[in-house]
């Protein structure tokens, strides 16, 4: 039985299936306690990655350990992992007390003790009361935490949820999420959570590696990854980017990026030389109507406006500008005057908040 959180490391892990190459040198270190997520695009080698610690799928090439202990070669059942899966995978047949004390049973775990644990997993996720229901009497969500209390209730060293939130309407993945949380939380339980969701990622993972054709692009904090992403990649999966591709000139100890449709801005940093990128967010740039007063470190573009779509509490604006459709968050308040299609405008681009990429 595990006394603690456990640490989760990856080491030069390679996987294939036959000729196809499906993960390449993946290297991790997961801390213990942690709630880290697998973020990527479909076929980014996400869920390939999880299944590999799970003991599914083809022996993987490098090295999976859990606490210090190499388990790369152990079958499943031997490694102590428990995995939610995105069906959820309850025997339909069973009431909710009987799926969660399958795992028990098969363990040969005396029966007053899978007493003590289902109810305590029952009351973990709050579902004391549909203890003899079947899954076909419950929610989406009811059902999602009976598979937790499954996966929970046989003390497993490390959590793993395959995108077990994806079946679910949205409203409810937002209450599911935070109840995923909170339980990691109270059980402190090292735990993998893949999804292609970011806004999943950013809500609930201490930490995030993003995956693209089975690379990791970078691996940290949700805000740090959004605020200083490692290539265009990161940027653009990770919320809305405006990328402005052309190339860094340095005079004098002085920066500024210019492309060939003309525009230049002038950078408050020291960029390497050369051809690379601008990462514009569209909450960091403002709209006004021509020639009007900017503050410092604002560079005016001039464009016209394309389209204009109300989100409820931001107004984004399509411009162009020269050979660019830039996208700029506006909050709304009531009363706001908004710019209608077609106008000609002022993209207001705030020097502080560059992005810079090389390429």
């Amino acid at each position: 039985m595990t006394t603690g959180p456990v640490s989760v490391k990856i080491e030069d892990v390679h996987v294939s299936f036959g000729r196809t190459r499906v993960l390449t040198g993946v290297n991790l270190d997961i801390e213990p306690g942690e709630f880290f997520a697998f973020l990527g695009p479909s076929g980014s080698g996400k869920s390939t990655l999880l299944r590999a610690i799970a003991g599914f799928g083809p022996l993987p090439a490098g090295r999976i350990l859990i606490d210090g202990q190499d388990i790369t070669a152990l079958p499943p059942w031997k490694r102590n992992v428990g995995m939610v899966f995105q069906s959820y995978a309850l025997w339909p047949h069973m009431t909710v007390r009987k799926n969660i004390a399958f795992g028990l049973e098969e363990h040969k775990v005396d029966a007053k003790e899978i007493r003590r644990r289902v109810d305590a997993a029952l009351d973990l996720v709050g579902l004391a009361e549909y203890a003899d229901r079947r899954p076909t009497q419950l929610s989406g969500g009811q059902q999602q935490r009976v598979a937790l209390a499954r996966t929970v209730v046989i003390e497993p060293r490390v959590l793993l949820l395959d995108e077990p939130l994806s079946n679910l309407d949205a409203n409810l993945r937002v209450q599911m999420r935070r109840d995923i949380l909170d339980l990691q939380r109270k059980l402190s339980l090292t735990t993998i959570f893949v999804t292609h969701d970011q806004e999943e990622a950013n809500t609930m993972s201490d930490r995030m590696a993003v995956l693209n054709d089975g690379v990791i692009q970078q691996v940290g904090a949700p805000m740090a990854l959004y605020d200083r992403p490692a290539n265009l990649f990161v940027a653009d999966f990770l919320g809305t980017a405006n990328v402005l591709e052309g190339r860094f000139i340095t005079d004098n100890g002085r920066s500024r990026f210019t492309d060939e449709s003309g525009i230049e801005i002038v950078i408050d940093k020291t960029v390497e030389p050369g051809y690379g990128a601008l990462v514009l967010r569209p909450q960091n740039l403002t709209i006004q109507p021509p020639g009007a007063s900017h503050r410092a470190h604002i560079v005016p573009l001039p464009g016209t406006v394309q389209y204009v779509e109300f989100l409820g509490s931001i107004v984004r604006y399509a411009v162009q500008v020269g050979p660019h459709v830039i996208l700029i968050d506006e909050s709304h308040h009531q009363g706001d005057q908004v710019f209608e299609q077609w106008v000609a405008v002022e993209v207001g681009v705030d020097t502080n908040y560059l992005t810079t990429l090389a390429q």
